[in-house]
């Protein structure tokens, strides 16, 4: 049992890595989303820094990798109990490769797209409590790196509401939360001066990121 695990994480990290700010900028514009803006290989600074339709691109690789991840965890634990936690495993190790992709000199994204997926994956109404609240957080304070973190503070309680005493899923959900917080650190100092970027449709060049 232990060896699927560990070949779980290993899939799981390096579908992580194939991030899609940078394949995108790379293949379409033969730049790098990294050089801009904030620096974050993620999706909102890809918004700001090209707009454009690659950005639904962006969108669709980094969903996409997470939800192919859960499902070859799905495959493998089909009719077992371990079947909920081999998803997230393999999921917070998705998580963990777009983050700090071994191909892109460890500096990815900060996760919240993967997280929405693993969410998506593990229960549709989880899912959808936790994109309204993010929906909500957004119109109102119109800060992406605010509504991040409120969305991943949220994250891990939603998580121990629909799999209460699942304490493998809900510790892995704890960590997400945690470290998809850590990740917009920056961010938090941005916002705390006042100096922090207003989410904006229109691609801007001096952008201060998020996702």
């Amino acid at each position: 049992m232990l060896w699927k695990f560990v070949a779980l994480a290993v899939a799981g990290y390096l579908l992580g890595t194939i991030n899609g700010a940078i394949v995108v900028s790379r293949l379409t514009y033969r730049d790098d989303v990294r050089q801009h803006g904030s620096g974050n290989a993620g999706l909102t600074n890809f918004l700001r820094t090209y707009g454009g339709i690659a950005t639904v691109l962006v969108l669709v690789i980094d969903a996409a990798k997470t939800i192919v991840a859960c499902l070859i965890a799905q495959s493998v634990f089909q009719g077992s109990a371990q079947l909920d936690f081999g998803k997230m495993w393999t999921g917070f190790f998705v998580v963990l490769g777009h983050m700090y992709p071994v191909f892109f000199h460890f500096k990815g994204g900060k996760g919240v797209l993967c997280c929405a997926a693993l969410a998506l994956m593990m229960d549709v109404q989880l899912f959808a409590i936790l994109a309204v609240i993010f929906a909500l957080c957004l119109a109102i304070s119109r800060y992406v790196s605010l509504t991040s973190c409120i969305s991943a503070a949220a994250f891990p309680f939603v998580f121990t509401i629909f799999f209460w005493k699942n304490w493998g899923v809900i510790l892995l959900a704890f960590l997400l939360g945690a470290y998809v917080i850590f990740m917009h650190r920056e961010n938090i100092k941005r916002l705390l001066a006042g100096t922090e970027s207003r989410f904006s449709l229109h691609k801007k060049k001096n952008s201060e990121d998020i996702v």
